[in-house]
């Protein structure tokens, strides 16, 4: 499988590699986020990354992620659809913690991809989560 290498900068968006024939601010996301290392997991999805990981650490959205203080990026996979991105989406909520945790693991054995740093590397396999679960 062949890896790609994105870098994101916070609070601006130099250095991010968007599709050129996506707006920059539209880019559908399945993300997973963490309470800590083998915490509490959270499967989302979102229009645009930047601005949705931000209001998740702030605690401006309420409900699980900021009853459970689930604040770490740990996956994500880019779509070139919402429709897409949300069906994913759904099918990962379904998913046993194991599931979830494997890709995880396998992509990111340090922990968050998105540490409380202003910047962040990540390696992704383009396969992401296994595509056969639902």
């Amino acid at each position: 499988m062949e890896s790609c290498r994105i870098q994101f900068v916070i609070p601006a968006k130099a250095g991010t590699q968007l599709d050129s024939t996506m707006h920059a601010d539209f880019q559908p996301t399945v993300y997973v986020l963490a309470s800590k290392r083998n915490g509490t997991l959270y499967a989302g999805v979102t229009s645009n990354l930047l601005a949705r990981i931000e209001q998740h650490r702030r605690g401006y959205v309420r409900g699980f992620t900021r009853n459970y203080s689930v604040k770490l990026l740990v996956w994500l996979e880019q779509h070139a659809t919402m429709e897409s991105a949300i069906t994913r989406e759904k099918r990962i909520k379904k998913w046993n913690r194991a599931w979830k945790l494997e890709p995880i693991e396998a992509n990111n054995p340090t922990g968050a991809i998105w540490p409380k740093t202003s910047v962040f590397r990540l390696s992704l396999n383009k396969a992401g989560f296994p595509l056969s679960r639902e």
